[in-house]
C-alpha cells in the first residue's frame, strides 16, 4: 500500500459525486493526479518564491479544497495562518483530510472548530478564480487521458 503525506489519506475513502470524475475513485487517486499537475503557475502568486517540485502543494490549498469540493462533495473549512491567510482542507461526512497539508512539514496543524470557507469570498479575488480555473481544466485533461 502506498503510503501518502497529506493528513487524513487513511480514511480519505469517498466516492466522488461528480460523474465526470468518475474514474477518480477516492480523494488518493485525485492526489495522484494532481500531483502531476500543480505547478507554479497554479500556486497563489504571494508563495511562488517558495513553489518547487519538491514542495508542489504550496499555495494550492484553497484552490485545491474547492476542486475536492467539486468531485466529491463536502464543505471547505480554513485554518487561520499567521498574516490572516486561512489553509482550507475539506470534510465529507466524517472524513477530514487536506491534500495539500504536506506544505507545512511537520508543522501539526489544528483540524478542529475551523470556520467554513465559501468560493464567493475565495473567488472574489479573481486571479484565485482563474487558478481554480486552470488546475480544473488541467485535471479534466489527465482524466481524459486516463480514460483511454
Amino acid at each position: 500500500m502506498t503510503e501518502y503525506r497529506f493528513y487524513g489519506w487513511q480514511t480519505a475513502d469517498v466516492p466522488p459525486v461528480d460523474k465526470t470524475f468518475a474514474n477518480i475513485h477516492n480523494p488518493r487517486d485525485l492526489y495522484d493526479l494532481l500531483s502531476r499537475i500543480w505547478c507554479a503557475e497554479t500556486c497563489a502568486p504571494r508563495l511562488r518564491h517558495e513553489w518547487n517540485t519538491d514542495n508542489k502543494t504550496c499555495g494550492q490549498c484553497s484552490i485545491t479544497a474547492f476542486l475536492v469540493q467539486d468531485i466529491f462533495g463536502g464543505k471547505v473549512y480554513g485554518i487561520l495562518r499567521p498574516g490572516g491567510n486561512y489553509h482550507c482542507y475539506n470534510v465529507i461526512g466524517n472524513c477530514t483530510f487536506d491534500l495539500t497539508s504536506e506544505q507545512f512539514g511537520n508543522e501539526k496543524l489544528d483540524y478542529s472548530d475551523n470556520p467554513e470557507q465559501t468560493r464567493e469570498v475565495h473567488f472574489a479575488k479573481e486571479e484565485k478564480r482563474q487558478r481554480y480555473e486552470l488546475l480544473k481544466s488541467k485535471l479534466l485533461d489527465a482524466c481524459s487521458v486516463v480514460k483511454h
